[in-house]
């Protein structure tokens, strides 16, 4: 027979989730308490999109947002992606901008603004001076804070932008792996810049952008098979297709195509719908955008931390 002390859970009713909203929500209040029909499925799937990104990890893990083509949403789904790990997790996540263009992470996070009023640091001047760096105090002077998502600027001096190397990113990202779990890194357009080969080598999934429309999806394809035949099969098998509706051009658009289009060459496709929060390619922030384009990050998020094995 059972006993209390080898089977405790035997002896104790399991409590009904409380209903949060909708009609089950509502005859909750109504009734006290007294009539609890449990959340109903949208609520378990946000609560069960939440318990996957906010899984404990053992180690630190790095994600690449790429693309070969710019202004189809790359940037913005690193923000976006970025916050909504800070808002979910119990360990604050990193972003480092390694756009060799004079990348705006730090500004998309921030606002243009604020960034221009706080300290210049960038990923140049942590490079300077990462020998003397031994403390997450220390590291964090050359850090920005978009609440909890720290992240490292990128160089804006167009005549040093585009000299980072891949030894160079291997350094910061040993630096970053030994404080933060979850690494993002801005990698720029193209797969070919000079700290491209490092941002691969210590990626452990890639997140690809793509603009919704076909030649979205075929640039896309073709960064994967870029990968599968440059020695990076796993990462392409593993990759999270973004297409993000920047220009509302998706009614126009077969989106089944698009998708039997990337079928079997990655390992998941989202969708980020049209957003002007998104499209404007100011400010981004959680709190403005649609809830549709919130569960589309928080979609994205889960994605990316369930490829951390």
């Amino acid at each position: 027979m059972p006993d209390f002390i080898t089977s405790p859970g035997l002896f104790v009713k399991e409590q009904k989730l409380r209903p949060v909203g909708g009609l089950r929500g509502a005859i909750y209040s109504m009734t006290g308490g007294a009539v609890n029909m449990g959340p109903g499925l949208k609520q378990r799937q946000e609560e069960e999109l939440g318990r996957r990104i906010s899984r404990q990890l053992q180690g630190s893990y790095n994600t690449a947002v790429l693309s070969l083509k710019g202004g189809i949403g790359k940037t913005s789904t690193t923000v976006g992606v970025g916050l909504t790990l800070a808002e979910y997790r119990g360990d604050a996540p990193c972003a480092i901008d390694a756009n060799p263009d004079s990348g705006d992470l730090v500004e998309r996070a921030l606002g243009e603004g604020i960034y221009q009023q706080s300290s210049p640091r960038t990923i140049t001047d942590l490079l300077k001076n990462i020998e003397s760096i031994e403390s997450l105090t220390a590291l964090s002077r050359y850090m920005h804070h978009a609440g909890r998502l720290h992240l490292i600027a990128g160089e804006q001096d167009p005549e040093v932008s585009d000299s980072l190397t891949a030894e160079e990113y291997l350094r910061i990202r040993k630096l970053v792996s030994a404080y933060y779990s979850v690494a993002l890194t801005d990698c720029g357009t193209g797969v070919t810049h000079n700290a491209m080969s490092g941002i691969l080598q210590s990626a452990d999934n890639l997140v690809i952008a793509a603009g919704y429309a076909v030649s979205g999806a075929k640039r896309a394809r073709s960064t994967l098979q870029w990968l599968a035949s440059h020695g990076y099969e796993e990462l392409a098998r593993n990759a999270i297709v973004v297409i993000t509706d920047k220009d509302e051009i998706s009614s126009r658009v077969d989106k089944q195509a698009i998708q039997e289009h990337l079928a079997g060459i990655c390992r998941e496709l989202i969708a980020v719908p049209h957003d002007r929060g998104v499209a404007d390619g100011d400010l981004v922030t959680l709190d403005v955008l649609k809830s549709e384009t919130r569960r589309a990050y928080r979609e994205i998020a889960a994605a990316i931390v369930d490829g951390y094995r």
